[in-house]
């Protein structure tokens, strides 16, 4: 039983990132597709009632936002691994102005995003922490989680 919490801003891989790596094993859930957080709520309790391994797939900038998961999938008895989209500004624009239109994010909502952005830390409740980035090949690096300032 296992919840995956990515954390990051928009258009640094994050669903890309679950295609390839947690499409067969774990459900997505995502305000990009639910739309709305009480169809959010519907579906990670049906998932964490059904024992459902997920990935919740938003942006989740802030201590605050990421507990709500945490704290429903620690009383559910999941484990909980984060992993953590490291990614500069200016690459997340080219991302997101390279995407179809309908899903181009505003350029106020990324750089919102962007000013709340804090770094995900264990004592929040994660089992497990991993910093994710695209190298210049366009492939995923994974490094194991350093509690030093990145």
């Amino acid at each position: 039983m296992e919840l995956i919490l990515f954390c990051g801003l928009q258009a640094c891989g994050k669903s890309t990132f679950y295609q390839r790596r947690f499409a067969d094993t774990h459900l997505r859930v995502s305000m990009d597709m639910l739309r709305t957080r009480h169809r959010e709520q519907i579906l990670l309790s049906a998932c964490l009632a059904a024992k459902q391994p997920l990935v919740v797939d938003n942006t989740n900038p802030t201590p605050e936002e990421r507990s709500r998961y945490i704290t429903a999938a620690k009383a559910s008895g999941f484990r909980v691994v984060g992993f953590y989209f490291e990614s500069k500004i200016e690459d997340c624009k080219r991302r997101n102005s390279d995407r179809p239109t309908k899903h181009v994010v505003p350029l106020r909502g990324l750089l919102g995003t962007y000013k709340r952005l804090v770094l995900p830390a264990r004592t929040e409740g994660f089992d497990q922490l991993w910093y994710v980035r695209i190298d210049d090949a366009g492939e995923f690096v994974i490094a194991e989680w350093a509690d030093e300032v990145r």
